[in-house]
């Protein structure tokens, strides 16, 4: 894993990361309408209830402060309420204790649960998260797009700053979909699923010698936020429902503060405080 995070040529003094799913690439509706919920309820057998879990995995993972959970802790929650509403869910202990305890989110860590304790909900976890994978292979290619003007930012920004993609998503889907669209070129490090937190993919890219207030995350989910707060670093929101307009901003006035040092105080103040009343009012 530390070789990923030195793979790369340090080319500037600023880092700007860069969240993928509903950040860079308007993915993240499309997958959870289509992968996610539906193959939950496939496989945990939901569809006399399917219409609202759906609903409200929505609600957990595209629409509330929960916008952008990790997969696993998403499922954990959304399989705990349909314990209490609808039906039994076996073993959802084991599953609860994974996704406290394990360092590592991902299919690779939850093989290794899954070879020590042979639960059935963890089995039934990774054959969810593997189905996921599949079905997100499967959308359509136009299906799979960058937000309007993200190519025009990320390319500004490669002049003068060094680009970390800092995603929780699968790391084979980030790769097809940003080389498809050629974002891969203003790029100088893919971390992923397999990498690790974001907060702790920030602070290792870190320790290649950037400033605090030389890293700028951007991101529209709340996870995004705490691991730029964790790394004191600061955070450029990509808003819910106004993508295209946020990139543009980015790219004519964020990116010019960043560099030259004048983001902090008021300027991240006012971003904040539109992210999270944009992300409160929900839909």
């Amino acid at each position: 894993m530390a070789d990923k995070f030195l793979a790369y040529t340090k080319r500037n003094d600023y880092l700007v990361c860069v969240d993928s799913d509903g950040c860079a690439m308007d993915t993240m509706d499309i997958k959870h309408f289509r992968c996610f919920g539906p193959c939950m309820t496939a496989e945990w057998g939901l569809e006399e209830w399917r219409e609202e879990i759906l609903s409200r995995w929505n609600e957990i993972n595209l629409y509330t402060m929960t916008r952008g959970i990790n997969r696993f802790k998403g499922l954990v929650k959304a399989l705990g309420e349909v314990r209490e509403k609808y039906c039994g869910i076996e073993d959802l202990e084991s599953l609860v204790q994974w996704v406290e305890e394990t360092p590592e989110l991902s299919n690779e860590a939850l093989e290794r649960a899954i070879m020590e304790t042979d639960s059935v909900c963890l089995r039934k976890a990774l054959s969810w998260s593997r189905a996921v994978n599949q079905s997100v292979e499967r959308l359509p290619e136009e299906d799979k797009r960058p937000f309007d003007g993200v190519a025009a930012a990320l390319k500004k920004a490669y002049r003068d700053a060094d680009i970390a993609i800092v995603s929780s998503a699968n790391p084979g889907a980030v790769l097809d979909e940003w080389d498809m669209h050629g974002l891969l070129e203003y790029t100088d490090v893919v971390l992923a699923q397999d990498s690790g937190s974001k907060a702790f993919c920030i602070s290792k890219l870190m320790e290649r010698g950037y400033a605090r207030d030389h890293v700028l995350m951007c991101g529209d989910a709340p996870g995004d936020q705490e691991a730029a707060e964790k790394n004191g670093v600061y955070f450029y929101p990509i808003l819910v429902g106004k993508e295209a307009e946020s990139w543009e901003e980015f790219r004519e006035a964020g990116l010019k503060r960043f560099l030259e040092d004048t983001y902090g105080g008021q300027y991240q103040e006012q971003k904040t405080k539109q992210f999270l009343e944009n992300l409160k009012g929900g839909r």
